[in-house]
């Protein structure tokens, strides 16, 4: 048969067979991709902190599979979901802290969105998914630039005192929820999930909250009574077994001295524990939308933490440390066909798995530069076999490497912190000179990343902008 007879043939085929591929394309997994700014471990169903009031998180961790040992790449905003984003960790990139560019590090080809616009997905996104709501053209369909973290035209309630301690900043709002970027952020989801898509859609929300300041309208301060407050469990000389590179993260004379000498510890408790009830309630609205959309039944959800936080523990404020209450955060997966409700894996886990495990879930393929194991075996089975370790890296060579059972700290200067969570869950007695734990603390260093780079140049922010507006301050005074 000629080309030319053959042609119409062809063409009639792949008519007839246009219908399955629509009905394909259709069948593949959307992707809710939801991110917290700050949120540590005090959420209900890890038990952490009993005070706390998280009704929809913990609801979304009965859907699926929560992990309750789960760490973040890098306890800071920027490198941490810099890493996540592009399945590359810190060592790998030289960004270790908040003022250092991602961009210039990660090229738009490697980030994760650009992995699913490739493979045919739209690719929405809204809030805090970078550092400081950053994105770039060209990575997303659509991106909502009206939540963002400002929250321009918020007011102090009259019943607050002042906005907070030092740098920690707190204090109710008179405003309504309505006035709130997250809130907003949330409304952009639902508007998403409540349209009909001609392709499987990626939607990446990102809450600020319960990001500083704890400022967040008054009625979810009211949840929290501060004749109610209790502090989080802490000793007094906790820092005295931890190496100098230790204290020198902790700032022990920084945040918290403020905090003691102002008596208002509990009322910082009690933000924090606001600001997240408040970021509770705009995950339930996008859970409701995605629950009354068409999407429900076909939607991969994702949901993570950035970091932790500690609030006085080792007498340290903010993140900025290789301790569990600055590396651990919530992970939840939804996963149609692979997870089933109710599912608790008790494995150790980090957020470069991120990366993988939606390429993996979507069927798209992963990246060699991501580098990250995927979690499928996991959200089948939480009980299954899994040998890998969680590992942190805070600026260069300084690195946590968790498992179920320990922590080894290793800095850049030689200094070692050894925990055993077994019998110390709150990390008070620093095992590293045990030599008990010698052959324990050695298979953890030899898991420290091998690739270190150097530290990329800073553009302003983080630690150094700190440093630098704090020289600033004390040049002023002096004159």
């Amino acid at each position: 048969m000629t080309p030319t007879r053959l042609l119409p043939l062809l063409l009639t085929s792949l008519l007839a067979l246009a219908p399955g591929l629509r009905a394909a394309e259709a069948k593949r997994p959307n992707v809710l991709f939801i991110a917290v700014d700050d949120l540590n471990h005090w959420v209900g169903h890890l038990g952490r902190n009993p005070q706390t009031k998280t009704p929809n998180i913990d609801r979304l961790a009965k859907l699926g599979v929560t992990f309750t040992r789960a760490y973040c790449a890098a306890p800071v905003c920027n490198p941490s979901r810099a890493a996540l984003m592009s399945g590359r960790r810190p060592g790998e990139t030289g960004v270790y802290d908040n003022g250092q560019d991602w961009k210039t590090a990660i090229p738009k080809e490697q980030t994760l969105t650009t992995q699913f616009l490739k493979g045919g997905y739209h690719v929405f996104g809204a809030g805090k998914i970078y550092h400081s709501s950053d994105h770039r053209d060209g990575e997303w369909t659509d991106y909502f630039t009206g939540g963002g973290g400002g929250g321009g035209g918020l007011k102090l309630h009259p019943s607050a005192k002042d906005d907070g301690v030092a740098g920690i900043k707190f204090g109710p709002l008179a405003n309504p929820d309505e006035d709130m970027p997250d809130f907003k952020v949330a409304s952009y989801g639902i508007q998403q999930l409540g349209k009909p898509h001609d392709k499987p859609f990626f939607l990446a929300i990102g809450f600020v909250k319960p990001h500083m300041p704890f400022s967040v309208p008054k009625k979810y301060f009211d949840q929290f009574p501060l004749d109610t407050i209790q502090l989080p469990p802490h000793r007094v000389d906790d820092l005295n077994d931890v190496p100098s590179a230790g204290i020198k993260m902790a700032k022990p004379d920084g945040d918290h001295a403020a905090i003691l000498a102002s008596g208002r510890w509990k009322e910082a408790v009690q933000a924090y524990l606001a600001s997240i009830a408040f970021m509770d309630a705009q995950l339930g609205r996008l859970l409701d939308g995605l629950e009354k959309s068409a999407h429900r039944d076909n939607t991969i959800i994702c949901f993570w933490g950035d970091h932790g936080w500690h609030l006085g523990e080792k007498q340290h404020w903010r993140k900025f440390a290789l301790w569990e209450e600055a590396t651990r955060a919530p992970f939840i997966w939804v996963a149609p066909g692979v997870t089933k409700p109710g599912g608790r894996s008790e494995r150790t886990v980090d957020f470069m798995s991120i990366f993988p495990t939606l390429c993996d879930l979507a069927g798209l393929p992963t990246p060699a530069h991501a580098k990250g194991p995927s979690l499928r075996p996991l959200l089948a089975n939480p009980a299954a076999k899994w040998d890998l370790p969680g590992i942190t890296t805070f600026h260069l060579n300084n690195h946590g490497v968790r498992t179920e059972q320990f922590r080894y700290i290793h800095y850049a200067d030689g200094g070692e912190e050894f925990y055993d969570h077994n019998k110390d869950p709150y990390e008070w007695t620093n095992l590293a000179k045990d030599s008990a734990y010698d052959s324990q603390k050695a298979a953890l260093a030899s898991l420290l990343p091998k690739d270190n780079i150097a530290e990329r140049p800073s553009t302003g922010g983080g630690e150094g902008k700190k440093k630098a507006k704090a020289k600033a301050k004390a040049k002023a005074k002096d004159k």
